[in-house]
C-alpha cells in the first residue's frame, strides 16, 4: 500500500521537501494504521528538516509531528483502538520515527490518544504540540498550583497562548508580555495583566503586577535574561526554559540559590510516553471544555508542505498553519 506523503531525502532548506507516493510502513502487532484528517506545522519540524535539531532521520523521511485522524486498522496486540476511532498524536518525526505528513501513517499505540466527540479536528491539531509543551512545563516541571503567580513571556505565541490558557484554567494569576496588538488575545486567553514586551518600563510594571514575586517564570519567546528577572521572582520560584536566542546566558548564582530558585529546561521531544500520556489527558480535558483556543493562520494542502515551512521560517504566519491531506 502506498500513501501520498511530504518527505525529504536529505537535510536542507524547505526546497528539499518532496511530495509523492511512498510505501506505508509495515505495522507491528502494537501499531495502528491511521488515515489522517489534519496536520500541523511546528517550528521544530523546520529545525529537524534543516538539520539544526539532530535526530535520526531515515531517508526517505516523512516530516511532521502532529496529526488528527481515524483508525483504519489496529494490530492484534492493540486493545484500546478500533476501526473508526477518531485519534491524535503529537510525537512523530523524531528519534527515527517517521513523521505525520502523509495520508496514511502507522503509529505505535502508546503514542496515540482518542479525540473526544464533537472536538473540531482543526482546532485540536493546531494545539497538540503547543499544549503538550505547556502541560509538561506547567504541571510536571513547574508544579503549578492554584493561586500561583506566573509571568509568561511571548504570551500570544503558540506555546505562550497554551501556557496562559492552561495556567489560567488551573487558577493561577497570569501575567503576560506580548506585542501591543496581541494584548486582547492574551486577555481572552486568561491573562489578568498584559504588557508590551517593548515597553521601556516593563520590569517595573511586572514588579507592580506581582508584588509578592512570581512563582513561575516562562519566556516562550527565547528571551532569557536571568540577572534582569531575578528581582521579579519569589522564593522557591521555578524558571522554565524551552527556547533561547543565545547559546549561553549569565546566571546570578548567589541571588538564585539563596532564594531556592530553580532553572528547569526541557524539550517535548525527550518526553517519555508516560509523560506524553499525562499531558494528553490534560489536552483532551481542555479541548472538551473549550479552554484551549487557537488562531489559525492558514489551511494548506499537503502538496504545499514546502511553502508552509517557508512561511513559518520567514515569520509570516500569525497563528498556526494547518495542513489538510
Amino acid at each position: 500500500m502506498d500513501t501520498l506523503a511530504a518527505y525529504i531525502t536529505a537535510l536542507g532548506p524547505a526546497d528539499c521537501i518532496k511530495v509523492g507516493y511512498l510505501p506505508v510502513a509495515v505495522a507491528g502487532p502494537t501499531d495502528v494504521l491511521v488515515r489522517t484528517e489534519a496536520l500541523a506545522v511546528d517550528n521544530v519540524d523546520t529545525m529537524v528538516r534543516a538539520g539544526a535539531y539532530r535526530t535520526p532521520t531515515p531517508f526517505p523521511f516523512i516530516i511532521g509531528r502532529d496529526l488528527v485522524g481515524t483508525v483504519v486498522e489496529a494490530g492484534p496486540g492493540v486493545s484500546d483502538f478500533t476501526e473508526g476511532d477518531r485519534v491524535w498524536c503529537n510525537s512523530l518525526g523524531h528519534g527515527g520515527r517517521q513523521g505525520s505528513f502523509a495520508e496514511y501513517v502507522v503509529i505505535g499505540a502508546d503514542r496515540l490518544y482518542h479525540l473526544a466527540a464533537g472536538v473540531d479536528p482543526i482546532r485540536a491539531v493546531a494545539v497538540l504540540h503547543t499544549a503538550g509543551t505547556a502541560g509538561l512545563g506547567l504541571f510536571r516541571d513547574a508544579r503549578l498550583r492554584a493561586g500561583d503567580t506566573i509571568i509568561v513571556g511571548g504570551g500570544a505565541g503558540g506555546v505562550g497562548s497554551a501556557v496562559v490558557q492552561l495556567a489560567a484554567a488551573s487558577g493561577a494569576h497570569v501575567i503576560a508580555t506580548a506585542a501591543a496588538d496581541d494584548a486582547d488575545w492574551c486577555r481572552a486567553s486568561g491573562a489578568r495583566h498584559v504588557f508590551d514586551y517593548r515597553d521601556r518600563d516593563l520590569l517595573p510594571k511586572l514588579t507592580a503586577a506581582a508584588p509578592y514575586g512570581a512563582d513561575i517564570y516562562w519566556d516562550t519567546s527565547g528571551q532569557l535574561d536571568l540577572p534582569a528577572i531575578a528581582p521579579l521572582l519569589a522564593v522557591g520560584a521555578r524558571i522554565i526554559v524551552t527556547a533561547t536566542r543565545e547559546p549561553t546566558v549569565s546566571l546570578p548564582a548567589r541571588s538564585y540559590y539563596t532564594r531556592d530558585i530553580s532553572v528547569l529546561g526541557f524539550a517535548i521531544s525527550n518526553a517519555s510516553t508516560s509523560d506524553l500520556a499525562a499531558a494528553a489527558r490534560i489536552i483532551n480535558s481542555r479541548l472538551t471544555d473549550n479552554t484551549l483556543q487557537v488562531r489559525i493562520a492558514g489551511r494548506m494542502p499537503l502538496t504545499a508542505a514546502a511553502e508552509a515551512h517557508r512561511q513559518l521560517e520567514a515569520g509570516n504566519a500569525h497563528g498556526r498553519l494547518v495542513i489538510l491531506p
